[in-house]
């Protein structure tokens, strides 16, 4: 009993040791640690004196503050940034949909203040902006070095008033200008035709506002006896995650959808897919370029990880990364990233983007030559024609004006015809959305 008193009292006196040497070892790192804060603090403390003595314009101490806040958190990554109480307030009235703009997201990639993708029916894309523009001016001043809030905050402004860019496009010689006139943006999300003589459903996501699910599932309950869906995610920029998600649960039964991972506990989430009102057999193809960026990627990611839908164009924008906005005093604000997104697989979005399946590049479809297709009119068909025309002529008729009055009256019944339906004209001049409508049909016919 004593050796063991003794041996119990020495494993005490043992632990007791370490853990004095464990609270001592800690105690010293903590020590170390506030010393290099206090050192790092006293020589930002001096950096800032040393602005506010000698620089050549009379700066007060909190502009110089603030530009360091600025420039800190710019230094951070793309999508970090310091919110003074103007842009805090620009970014309240964007998120309620509307405002006077030009309807374009930018990001910067690859150091440059770049088009993520032109909205729409907004007067950038009827402009002709593209997504990967560069932008290298807006009006005279230069975008270098300009964080993506203060671009914003120019090309903003009360609506009819225009603007200048000048834009260095890929495959361009020179740059661009382009003047748009701004206008109030409002976009419809989401609409659905179908493609005719194909009878399948071409469901076309603009951005991912709160409504996007509701509206989609709306359109699919219309057109059940379908042969599958074209979902088009292109120049999409992104929006809301749980509309991401809720969207992909559509077509995928069970599963990861998308993670988020961070420094903090609180930030590490998984969103998982449910059964219940799964079109898990529907036959589906999805839409992507340089300008599905975000939420769009999230979607396209997923589903291509289940092997739920082949995805068609090209790589997309690789926004990957989660922004919170944390307020401050004096109603200010920091837009801060704090976590990734990761694909069922693993895989990063960020700075990658989703490669496609079948990688197919915007142009109209290849058709025959002139040649060829006069070539093959019956000579029967063309000597009827110019006799026709002929007749015409002989009996003093001015055709061009009934002609002009059936062809307005044609123009008319299309346009009626493509509120809810594409037609085969609109198919061959679309390459990857007759290249998914040709896959769709493909998987229908192994389904």
């Amino acid at each position: 009993m004593k050796h063991l008193k003794f041996a119990t009292l020495g494993f005490a006196t043992t632990l007791l040791g370490t853990s004095l040497i464990f609270s001592t070892s800690l105690f010293a790192e903590n020590a170390e640690n506030n010393e290099s804060r206090l050192s790092a603090l006293t020589k930002y403390t001096r950096v800032l004196a040393t602005i506010e003595k000698y620089y050549i314009d009379d700066l007060k101490i909190n502009e110089i503050i603030t530009k360091s806040i600025e420039g800190l958190l710019t230094n951070l990554d793309a999508h970090s940034s310091y919110l003074d109480s103007k842009h805090y307030k620009d970014l309240k009235i964007q998120t309620e949909g509307e405002f006077g703009g030009l309807g374009i997201t930018v990001g910067i990639k690859d150091g440059a203040l770049t088009v993520i993708s032109p909205m729409e029916g907004t007067p950038a894309e009827a402009a002709g902006v593209k997504a990967g523009d560069v932008i290298l001016k807006i009006n005279k001043q230069s975008t270098l070095n300009m964080t993506i809030d203060e671009a914003v905050a120019i090309m903003r402004g009360k609506p009819k008033t225009s603007i200048e860019l000048t834009l260095v496009r890929e495959g361009e010689t020179k740059p661009i200008k382009i003047t748009i006139v701004r206008d109030i943006i409002k976009i419809d999300s989401v609409y659905s035709k179908i493609i005719e003589n194909e009878n399948i459903l071409y469901l076309r996501i603009v951005s991912f506002d709160k409504n996007i699910v509701d509206d989609a599932k709306e359109a699919i309950s219309k057109n059940k006896d379908i042969k599958g869906i074209v979902l088009d995610l292109r120049n999409n920029p992104g929006g809301l995650l749980n509309q991401a998600v809720e969207l992909t649960d559509i077509f995928v039964e069970s599963g990861i959808i998308v993670s988020q991972k961070g420094r903090m506990e609180d930030q590490n989430t998984e969103y998982k897919a449910t059964k219940e009102g799964t079109l898990s057999k529907t036959p589906l193809a999805v839409l992507v370029n340089g300008g599905s960026a975000s939420a769009s990627e999230i979607v396209s990611g997923a589903l291509q990880d289940h092997k739920r839908a082949i995805i068609i164009g090209e790589k997309t924008f690789g926004k990957g990364s989660v922004q919170v906005v944390i307020p401050m005093p004096n109603s200010e604000g920091l837009r801060l990233t704090v976590a990734r997104y990761y694909l069922p697989s693993g895989r990063t979005i960020q700075a990658e983007g989703v490669t496609p399946d079948i990688v197919v590049y915007p142009a109209a479809v290849p058709q025959k030559s002139n040649e060829a297709v006069a070539s093959a009119i019956k000579e029967k068909d063309l000597k009827k024609h110019l006799q026709g025309e002929l007749l015409k002529l002989e009996n003093g008729e001015d055709s061009s004006k009934k002609d002009k009055e059936k062809s307005d009256k044609k123009s008319e019944n299309i346009g009626k015809l493509k509120k809810d339906k594409i037609d085969t004209e609109d198919l061959m001049k679309d390459l990857q959305l007759k290249t998914a409508v040709d896959i769709i049909k493909v998987l229908s016919i192994k389904k």
